[in-house]
């Protein structure tokens, strides 16, 4: 099975590799289209803004390949925090941003009312399951999952959304349409629960 982990310059490219590989599988880590259309399964990670990386997916000339591959082909893709929001339609963050527009959903600012809870959203909570996934076989609702955002994915399509987390107000956590899953969280950090969920999407999708 070819894994190609997608190197568009931002997000812990080497923790996801590091996790593939704890799971006993391997991935390569490339930017290259030729080695990515020959993928049996894609991971989309990312962490930074929003804005950053949709230039440089662009730059890289990433866009149409991606679409063709993920919509037309249907390769299955999990795509983890800054991945999860640009599949978005747009986003807020720091100006408005089109995102690759594969989800009806915005990004937006994460606000709480807390004033105990500061943003960014750092460190472990809870996931409250919503829907059956493939994702979550052998995982327990309510399983911790480690968080590090700023801001989070309005989705108007509610029934792609397996997964809700909430600080402060509740926000969308994780989404499964078709071929594409996607977490806010990371599973790469999230020790034992994240594992078997990247297993999960190595074997099960």
């Amino acid at each position: 099975m070819q894994i190609a982990i997608i190197d568009y310059g931002l997000g812990n490219l080497y923790s996801v590799l590091g996790a593939i590989r704890k799971v006993g599988y391997n991935a390569i880590i490339t930017n290259d289209i030729s080695k990515i259309e020959l993928a049996d399964k894609l991971i989309l990670p990312g962490v930074g803004a929003f804005g950053d990386g949709m230039r440089n997916i662009q730059k890289l000339g990433l866009i149409d390949p991606l679409n063709f591959l993920v919509n037309f082909k249907k390769i299955p893709i999990l795509a983890i925090c800054l991945g999860f929001q640009i599949l978005s339609q747009k986003s807020s963050e720091f100006g408005t941003h089109k995102g690759l527009g594969w989800i009806d959903s915005t990004v937006d600012k994460l606000i709480t009312k807390n004033k105990d809870l500061r943003v960014p959203h750092v460190g472990w909570n809870n996931l409250k399951m919503q829907k059956n996934s493939v994702l979550w076989d052998g995982i327990p609702d309510d399983a911790l999952f480690y968080y590090v955002h700023s801001f989070h994915m309005q989705c108007r399509d509610k029934n792609i959304i397996i997964g809700n987390c909430t600080y402060g107000n509740e926000f969308v956590a994780a989404i499964q349409k078709n071929n594409i899953f996607a977490t806010q969280f990371h599973p790469e950090k999230s020790q034992l629960h994240g594992l078997r969920l990247i297993r999960n999407f190595i074997e099960k999708v």
